[in-house]
């Protein structure tokens, strides 16, 4: 069976927000030394955390503090398809573990 998930662009914000704050803990790192090295007010960054609320420039930059850019390179690099038809064609030929 095919399973397409549909998040809301709120929901994988906030998913996004807790899977920073994770990293950003288990690194050891408060939030004034991520908004720091982030080149960010430590309130922006709180907010962020609190609300998932962010520009993009921002959150790069907090990729950049967090030694993640390079995750950005894959965003909307590849899969593009015509119709649904297309898509789910490919994923019936996706291997399954």
């Amino acid at each position: 069976m095919i399973e397409l998930t549909m998040n809301t662009p709120a929901a994988e914000a906030r998913e996004l927000a807790n899977r920073v704050k994770k990293r950003r803990l288990a690194l050891k790192m408060t939030q004034a030394e991520l908004a720091q090295r982030a080149g960010m007010p430590l309130p922006t960054y709180r907010r962020f955390e609190q609300t998932a609320q962010i520009s993009l420039q921002g959150l790069l930059s907090v990729a950049a503090a967090l030694n993640a850019l390079d995750d950005f390179h894959s965003l909307f690099a590849s899969n593009i398809w015509g119709t649904m038809d297309e898509m789910l064609a490919q994923s019936h030929n996706k291997p399954t573990h």
